[in-house]
């Protein structure tokens, strides 16, 4: 496991998992919303987005969060590893919520400078969307035939664990 995708909903624990991967096997993590987001919640125009994941996906080793299906197949394909994280709306909100009363006011350790954590309308419709929408996408355009898609669900007691 030399370059890890690591897939899932707003408040999956995308992130975290990444960080703690990237501890354990001595990976750079790319944290895809420190990337795509320019400051005060500008985004990266669709060119030059697929020119900045391009180059990367060059790196000899990455561990890399975040969704952006206009990218997926590139990242899907560089990668070695793929990991989907399944969680429940009701779970995503909540860990959504509790992470914008952790950084409000202020931006997360994990995405551009002056992008201070916020909930708005179109952040809630997206997450409810997610389970219908944007996970089937998700996981067809991380469809391989080398590879194999580590899929977890979270169980009763909010994690992703085998033991509920």
């Amino acid at each position: 496991m030399k370059l890890v995708l690591i897939l899932g909903p707003s408040g999956s624990g995308k992130s975290t998992l990444g960080k703690r991967i990237g501890r354990i096997l001595n990976l750079p993590i790319v944290h895809l919303d420190r990337h795509y987001w320019k400051t005060n919640w500008v985004y990266t125009p669709k060119d030059e987005w697929r020119v900045k994941v391009n180059e990367l996906i060059k790196a000899e080793s990455w561990v890399m969060d975040g969704n952006y299906t206009s990218t997926l197949k590139l990242r899907a394909s560089a990668a070695d590893t793929i990991i989907f994280i399944d969680i429940p709306r009701r779970l995503s909100y909540l860990r959504v919520f509790i992470r914008f009363l952790r950084f409000r006011g202020k931006t997360r350790p994990d995405i551009t400078d002056n992008c201070p954590e916020k909930i708005d309308r179109e952040f809630i419709r997206w997450i409810w969307d997610y389970p219908r929408i944007r996970k089937p996408v998700i996981l067809r355009g991380t469809e391989t035939n080398e590879k194999r898609i580590h899929s977890s669900r979270t169980t009763r007691c909010g994690f992703v664990c085998s033991v509920c």
